[in-house]
């Protein structure tokens, strides 16, 4: 090797990041190997790039000894004192053994090790990037697809967006851009591996945070979120100024804000709820867009009995009791939903005049 050798690891080092002197550490460590498989030695030997001419030995190490009982590991004084003066008894001597033919083995060597050096470190890099933006949102354009899988260009690497993970109102085709959460970054011997999902609730909230100006400088906080994707989503949302509105916030001037997240999703409907450390006032802003007469909690069994209007029964269940299964998700809490006359039957508990009616902070976006 030579001058130019030692420019185009310099080259290499500018445009990929990876230290010349790594990669000529990584060469001499490969040469060592290859001067023993091509010459059949069983030397302990040391390979020297120079870092500034490029040009390469390979030393042989011995012991000084006074008695040499094996050539390939020993040395006599005199014989290692005719290299260097200063050699003495013990000392471990370097005697240059560089084959006439080396170079070829060497230039060949050097060049399969700085295209797997190369290769790791734009892996490394990409993996870097994107381990950051784990529980994040990305754009990307779709590529191809199989029986499992989307994938998707995220321009350096391509992610797999896997068919469960999209949500039944999605329907992409080659060359659309998808917006997706990556749910995982690995780190593979075939290079990094990204999963992506449309279905996560991180979605939802990542959206939010985008979207709203106040959830994103930290004054409004995302206490919860609930999913059912493509249908309908539910977001707890806590002010930490009693002067900002949360709900108004992620709503926005003419409902702005969450319906663009609403187109985001193709139509997904979002009920947008105040958080409450009181679990009653929670549960019942966690029902809407239902009414609540009351909340009876049961602490113990982390359990809330929610009467309804005799109207407003079938809305507060929701369809396929979807709407009471994202409040319980929402809440973290059971929710046992009873009318009004079911209530009067089974506890024996009077009907309530429709202004006895429980205050919800809540808004429901279709």
């Amino acid at each position: 090797m030579s001058m130019e050798f030692i420019e185009a690891l310099q080259e290499i080092e500018r445009e990929k990041g990876i230290s010349k002197d790594i990669l000529i550490d990584a060469i001499e460590a490969a040469l060592i190997s290859s001067y023993k498989r091509n010459f059949n030695t069983a030397q302990n030997v040391r390979v020297d790039v120079n870092r500034f001419t490029g040009v390469i030995k390979v030393y042989a190490r011995k012991t000084v000894v006074d008695e040499v009982l094996d050539s390939r590991m020993e040395i006599t004084v005199e014989a290692a004192r005719e290299v260097n003066p200063h050699y003495q008894l013990d000392d471990i001597a370097d005697i240059e053994v560089t084959p006439r033919d080396f170079g070829r083995i060497a230039a060949q060597t050097a060049k399969q090790v700085v295209t797997q050096r190369i290769r790791e470190a734009e892996r490394g890099l990409i993996y870097n990037a994107f381990i950051d933006k784990e529980e994040d949102i990305v754009n990307g354009i779709v590529q191809r697809q199989d029986t499992r899988n989307l994938f998707v260009d995220l321009g350096k690497v391509e992610a797999v967006l896997p068919l469960t993970e999209l949500m039944p109102t999605d329907k992409f085709k080659h060359g659309d851009r998808v917006k997706s959460f990556i749910t995982k970054v690995e780190n593979t011997t075939k290079g990094p591996q990204i999963i992506m999902s449309r279905t996560h609730p991180g979605l939802l909230k990542r959206l939010f945070e985008l979207e709203v100006p106040e959830i994103y400088d930290g004054v409004v906080e995302i206490r919860s979120v609930a999913r059912e994707a493509g249908f309908r989503s539910k977001i707890a949302v806590h002010s930490r100024n009693a002067e900002v509105d949360p709900v108004g916030s992620c709503v926005g001037p003419k409902g702005m804000r969450v319906q663009t997240i609403v187109n985001e999703l193709k139509g997904e409907k979002i009920d947008i709820v105040r958080w409450s450390e009181n679990i009653d006032e929670y549960v019942a802003n966690a029902l809407s867009p239902s009414k609540v007469l009351e909340v009876i909690v049961f602490e113990q069994e982390k359990m809330a009995r929610v009467i309804v209007p005799d109207y407003q029964l079938s809305l507060a269940i929701g369809i396929k009791g979807q709407n009471a299964r994202l409040a319980a998700k929402l809440t973290g809490w059971k929710i046992d939903i009873k009318s009004e006359t079911q209530a009067e039957q089974e506890f024996g508990r009077p009907k309530s005049d429709e202004s006895d009616t429980m205050h919800q902070d809540s808004v429901s976006i279709d």
